[in-house]
């Protein structure tokens, strides 16, 4: 139940369902979830932890703000890292999980960015990145990914309606998943970075728009 309120709690906080700044209350949550009340506390740590909510005495829960120089700080870390797991998956991954994004290469390839919701839309994209950090067999490398593209995001929804062109971000992903499947750890290794790079730029040419 811990998972289940965590996953849905997450869910709302990067898709800004909950806003930056809203305070989080344990006991609607759980009615709202069908859980106990502890299931979402338990959440809410996890959460803390990934620097999604934060907590204060005598205060409550909060959805942490987002800053600009989030932007730069999460991008200086994926920077690094991104590039780093595509590298690694090329190199490492088995033949069966290159098969595996193979099929997320298909499922890039039929999306219609025009016609997909903005929930289809992310999903697809954490579906790209997540099989990518997985793909590179390093669990605490995923972790860490994982949290940050979380975050990522999160700041991605803040400037979705101001963004030109989505399908350009989602096409992308195609020529670095067939980097990673065809071994080639230093295409795969450039081509995270200058999509990490992309992202940054289109967020901050979106921000500065407003």
């Amino acid at each position: 139940m811990a998972d289940v309120a965590y996953e849905a709690i997450r869910d709302r906080l990067l898709m800004l369902d909950i806003k930056p700044g809203d305070l989080l209350n344990d006991d609607l949550l759980a009615q709202d979830l069908g859980v106990g009340r502890t299931p979402v506390r338990e959440a809410l740590k996890r959460l803390e932890l990934d620097r999604l909510v934060v907590s204060y005495p005598r205060r409550g829960t909060f959805a942490t703000r987002v800053e600009v120089t989030d932007l730069a700080y999460i991008s200086e870390i994926r920077t690094q890292l991104e590039p780093l797991a595509a590298s690694r998956a090329a190199r490492v991954a088995p033949a069966s999980v290159r098969e595996q994004l193979r099929e997320v290469v298909r499922a890039v390839e039929s999306f219609d960015s025009n016609a997909a919701s903005v929930v289809e839309t992310l999903r697809l994209d954490a579906r790209v990145h997540q099989g990518i950090y997985a793909a590179a067999a390093n669990p605490h490398l995923e972790d860490v990914l994982i949290r940050y593209d979380n975050l990522a995001t999160r700041i991605w929804c803040m400037v979705l309606d101001r963004l030109p062109d989505l399908s350009g971000h989602v096409d992308e992903h195609v020529d670095l998943l067939r980097a990673i499947i065809d071994g080639d750890e230093i295409r795969a290794a450039e081509l995270a970075r200058i999509h990490v790079i992309g992202f940054e730029q289109a967020v901050r040419e979106a921000l500065f728009a407003a």
